[in-house]
């Protein structure tokens, strides 16, 4: 039988406690705070940049109400730009009179402009606010390059107007055409004018009629006395250039007995002659007393 065994254990060192053994080992205890749930501010955050715009939002609007009654000044200059070649300065400003009551902020630009362009001989207009108590109006005339038909006149994008008075333009060519055809009848005349021009020749008269068919009367000039060319409907181009190509070889010596030169032929032309003038018989002189 063996005898129970003994087991040393060494002495703990100086300075050391004893560790107990067990079950009964003690833990040391958390803080308070750390054991309490932590307060969530997210949502606050979420909420401030929100807060702070809609506030100074808020004061930039009542500070502007309560400065504006100082800043609103009366209107006291209208500067008109532009050169005015066809309506006089005094005219605009009749015009805009009765915007000019208004003041700095409360004028209407959009209406001032619209009651400008109503105007026949302005194309456009251009109005803005110059501070503290200025209007700057600028605008631009329409450029007149032919008569429309009897009663209007016609700008370079082919656009009518109609001023008061015609009797000064009465220098202009003249464009015939359908009322939904004035770009068409502009745009023709642009391109048939540049094809005649070498010639010696310009277009006095240019009709486009219901059907289709263009006419077309040169002025008189260097070339000679103004003639009528019957272009017809279609391949308008290649029939100029087949009047181009026999006028340089034949007509060109005749052109002062030609009357008219009908171009509505696949593969020619047919010329019409003047009437010769019949000559004046002289008078005879009567001796007086």
């Amino acid at each position: 039988m063996q005898g129970a065994q003994l087991r040393h254990q060494p002495p703990a060192p100086p300075g050391r406690k004893p560790v107990p053994r067990g079950a009964s080992r003690m833990v040391a205890k958390e803080p308070m705070s750390a054991r309490l749930p932590k307060a969530n501010f997210g949502f606050l955050k979420a909420l401030f940049w929100p807060v702070l715009l809609i506030a100074l939002g808020v004061g930039t609007y009542e500070g502007a109400q309560r400065l504006l009654p100082y800043a609103d000044r009366p209107i006291t200059k209208i500067a008109v730009q532009g050169d005015l070649s066809y309506i006089s300065q005094q005219a605009v400003q009749q015009r805009i009179a009765p915007f000019v009551a208004a003041s700095f902020f409360t004028i209407d630009l959009a209406s001032m402009r619209t009651e400008l362009e109503q105007m026949p001989w302005i194309a456009h207009a251009e109005v803005r606010r110059v501070w503290p108590d200025q209007v700057v109006i600028r605008l631009e005339e329409q450029l007149p390059v032919a008569r429309w038909g009897d009663e209007s006149l016609l700008n370079n994008q082919g656009q009518a107007f109609t001023p008061r008075e015609l009797a000064n333009y009465e220098h202009l060519p003249q464009l015939f055409g359908p009322q939904r055809a004035q770009q068409q009848v502009m745009q023709q005349y642009q391109v048939l004018s540049q094809m005649l021009r070498p010639l010696g020749f310009s277009i006095a008269r240019l009709e486009l009629r219901e059907r289709g068919s263009w006419f077309l009367t040169t002025g008189a000039g260097s070339a000679g006395p103004g003639i009528e060319l019957l272009l017809g409907r279609g391949n308008l181009l290649e029939k100029m250039r087949r009047f181009i190509a026999i006028y340089d070889k034949t007509l060109k010596e005749q052109i002062t007995n030609i009357a008219r030169i009908d171009l509505r032929y696949a593969n020619g032309l047919a010329v019409g002659w003047r009437e010769p003038v019949a000559p004046t018989t002289a008078q005879p002189a009567v001796a007086k007393n």
